[in-house]
């Protein structure tokens, strides 16, 4: 093979370049690549480079003679998959925050946010939408929402940004409060700090449930306060601590009050009667606290979606969750 010289995509910004040799050329051997370089046959915009060294979109990178064995550059080729018109006016409907590094959506309860079985229609396959010049790159998924769970979704915009964001998720240094309905009320103080080990486990032709599991389960924890009441459903603000799958639902079961429409966990006694029955859960991300990629903190709020607004509306509590502050001392008073 023959001396390349090949360009860096907008796609890998910001990749180390043996990570870029090992995504371009999969069968280069990492004993091989680091000859290359300690011999300064790998040159990056014409100057030796070092396995440290981080590209940048639009370098050029010189790729030596790699022998028989090494396959021509793998250039990544982004699945260019045609969004509708309809779904490119709906994803950028759901977005609330835009900047060069992210982008936060307002997700819909029912639109998966990945595929999987006898899921065809996601955001993650209707990313291309979200591509607002022709130079931008495919906008990449930071952390997930569960499918019937709507609110706020973030995107990073960028390798880096993305990166950056999720290391942020997994930290725990990202703060989460979700509105949620629920019956019955919670009996009072109506606040507290439920902690249970959660566990997940086989449910037959229903897939996969979670369950509380103190001996064998992941450490569990979710800070609740009740916000009002109407009956025998209770508005509440939930923060999870730890991030487990379906964790506020299971726990929120588990202290006797499911979350209303969740039938999974909480059977026949999560569905409400009368004008309010067939309601889907009633579980909204409403606001996250996060480091920025770049710059300080970021505070984002999610609306609450028509049909939720509606059973707020049902229930007369449209007026109490008008004043958004009501809730937002939970993420001080609860560490």
């Amino acid at each position: 093979m023959s001396v390349q010289t090949l360009e860096v995509m907008n796609d890998e910004e910001g990749l180390r370049i043996d990570r870029w040799f090992k995504a371009r050329f999969p069968d280069l051997t990492h004993g091989h690549l680091q000859k290359l370089l300690r011999t300064g046959q790998v040159r990056l915009d014409g100057k030796r480079s070092k396995t440290g060294d981080r590209v940048s979109a639009g370098q050029m990178i010189r790729v030596p003679p790699l022998g028989q064995s090494a396959p021509r550059s793998r250039v990544p080729v982004q699945k260019e998959k045609a969004v509708s018109d309809a779904d490119t006016e709906m994803m950028r409907s759901m977005v609330i925050y835009k900047d060069d590094n992210i982008i936060a959506l307002n997700k819909p309860s029912g639109l998966a946010v990945q595929g999987g079985s006898g899921t065809h229609r996601h955001i993650d396959g209707l990313l291309d939408a979200l591509r607002f010049k022709q130079t931008d790159q495919r906008p990449r998924l930071v952390h997930r929402l569960d499918k019937d769970t709507s609110g706020i979704l973030v995107l990073g915009r960028t390798r880096q940004a993305t990166e950056t964001l999720a290391a942020a998720f997994r930290g725990k240094s990202v703060r989460k409060l979700y509105w949620a309905l629920v019956t019955p009320p919670p009996p009072k103080p109506g606040e507290g700090k439920i902690e249970a080990a959660l566990a997940k486990r086989p449910a037959g032709s229903a897939g996969e449930k979670v369950v509380v599991d103190l001996k064998d389960g992941k450490r569990a924890e979710t800070w609740f306060r009740t916000l009002a009441k109407v009956g025998q459903v209770g508005w509440v603000a939930l923060e999870p601590i730890t991030g487990r799958t379906h964790q506020l639902r299971v726990h929120m079961e588990a202290i006797g009050c499911p979350i209303v429409g969740d039938g999974k966990y909480g059977g026949a006694e999560a569905h409400l009667g009368g004008e309010l029955a067939g309601a889907r859960l009633q579980l909204h991300a409403h606001r996250l606290v996060l480091p920025h990629p770049k710059r300080g903190t970021i505070n984002l709020i999610a609306p609450i979606p028509e049909d939720m607004a509606k059973m707020f509306v049902s229930l007369g509590l449209n007026e109490v969750a008008q004043d958004l502050d009501s809730c937002s001392d939970l993420f001080d008073d609860n560490r």
